[in-house]
C-alpha cells in the first residue's frame, strides 16, 4: 500500500518507520529539513515541503495514494489547513491528529475518516491497523499474543462459527463477534460505534456487517488470516 503521512514528529515519524518496515510505500514530508534528512534512510521517500501551500501539496501523488495521514501537532493552524487541502485534493482516506476536543470537532467537520489521538495510541498499533485490509483495531497481551478485530473476509460470510475450526486448525479462538451502529454526530455527520453480539456460538452465521473478536498468538492469527486470502507482513 502507498502510504502519505504529513508532520515527521514523534508520532509521524514512528508511523512512517513501521510502515516502511513492513514493505509498504510511505512518502514523509514535513517543513523542516532537518527532519527530512534524519528519517530519509529508515522511510521510503522524505520530502520537504509545506503542506499548507495548495501548489506543492498537489504535485503529490495523491491520486495513487491509498491512505493520507495528517500528523501535525505542533501547530493546530497548520494542522486544520493541511486536513483541508488533502480533503479538497480528494485523497482517498483521510486521517487526521486531533490536539484537543474542539479540533476535534473541526476535524469531524472538514469529513476526515479517521481522528487518532497519539498521546492515547501508539505508532505500532496504527501502523498494524492501517496495514491490513481487513484489520480493525487490536490489544496486545504480549509481544506475542492479542486480542484483535477483524472485518469479516468475504470467504467466511454465511458460515457457521464451528465450520471455521478455528482452535483445531490454527489454534485460535473467536470470542465473539461485533457490528457497528451507525448515528449522525452533533455536525450531522455520520459516525459509528461498536456493539457486541455476545458470545460467540458453534451454530452462530456470520454475517457480512460482523466484526470477528479474534485471541490466539500472532503469528496463528496471520495464518488464519492468509488462509482467507487477506495479505499480511
Amino acid at each position: 500500500m502507498k502510504y502519505i503521512i504529513v508532520g515527521l514528529g514523534s508520532f509521524g515519524s514512528s508511523l512512517g518507520i513501521a510502515l516502511t518496515s513492513q514493505g509498504h510505500e510511505v512518502v514523509a514530508i514535513d517543513s523542516s529539513m532537518r527532519k527530512v534528512e534524519s528519517y530519509k534512510e529508515v522511510i521510503s521517500h522524505t520530502i520537504c515541503m509545506d503542506a499548507t501551500d495548495e501548489y506543492t501539496v498537489n504535485g503529490l501523488p495523491i491520486i495513487d495514494t491509498d491512505i493520507v495521514i495528517v500528523a501535525i501537532g505542533e501547530d493546530q493552524g497548520a494542522n486544520v489547513m493541511a486536513t483541508a487541502l488533502f480533503k479538497t485534493l480528494k485523497a482517498k482516506r483521510l486521517i487526521s491528529r486531533s490536539i484537543n476536543p474542539l479540533h476535534e470537532k473541526v476535524l469531524q467537520a472538514i469529513g476526515v475518516d479517521d481522528i487518532f489521538h497519539p498521546e492515547q495510541e501508539s505508532a505500532k498499533r496504527w501502523a498494524k491497523r492501517l496495514s491490513l485490509r481487513y484489520f480493525v483495531d487490536s490489544f496486545s497481551l504480549t509481544d506475542s499474543f492479542s486480542i484483535v478485530e477483524i472485518s469479516i473476509p468475504d470467504a467466511l460470510i454465511g458460515k457457521t462459527v464451528a465450520a471455521l475450526q478455528l482452535e483445531d486448525k490454527f489454534n485460535i479462538k473467536l470470542l465473539s463477534t461485533m457490528r457497528y451502529e451507525h448515528y449522525k454526530d452533533s455536525f450531522g455527520r455520520a459516525q459509528s460505534r461498536p456493539s457486541i453480539q455476545g458470545l460467540a456460538e458453534p451454530e452462530q452465521v456470520l454475517q457480512d456487517s460482523d466484526v470477528l473478536v479474534v485471541y490466539g498468538a500472532n503469528k496463528h492469527i496471520n495464518q488464519f488470516l492468509r488462509s482467507v486470502g487477506v495479505k499480511v507482513q
